[in-house]
């Protein structure tokens, strides 16, 4: 059975230059330890985020090892300083090598 992997990230659209703004961010994974046996016996796959960052404007905000023992849909909130326009790039990577991205766009006002 193949499951749909599906970030959901909430930012605020604009902000003030030097205001901390709060992110949220989910990505929707079942985390498969590898433990598990499947239907047929055999050991389902390990399959687990390992790592997520957040970076604006190229520059890292925040960068996260993961570890086996996190939920399914991990969640994660933080505070980040604007200080320009710009975009925020999500990324969560995967133990399958597999790597899911969203970008959501801040603008000063």
């Amino acid at each position: 059975m193949v499951e749909e992997v599906k970030p959901r990230v909430k930012t605020p659209k604009s902000a003030a230059a030097g205001e901390v703004v709060t992110i949220k961010a989910l990505i929707s994974h079942p985390m498969e330890s590898g433990q598990r046996k499947g239907a047929d016996g055999n050991l389902i796959p390990r399959r687990i985020i390992n790592r997520f960052t957040c970076d604006l404007n190229g520059v890292n905000v925040i960068d996260v090892a993961i570890d086996p023992a996190v939920s399914t849909n991990p969640y994660f909130e933080f505070d980040a300083k604007v200080d320009a326009a710009g975009e925020f790039k999500f990324t969560w990577y995967d133990d399958d090598g597999s790597i899911y991205e969203d970008v959501k766009p801040i603008a000063i006002g």
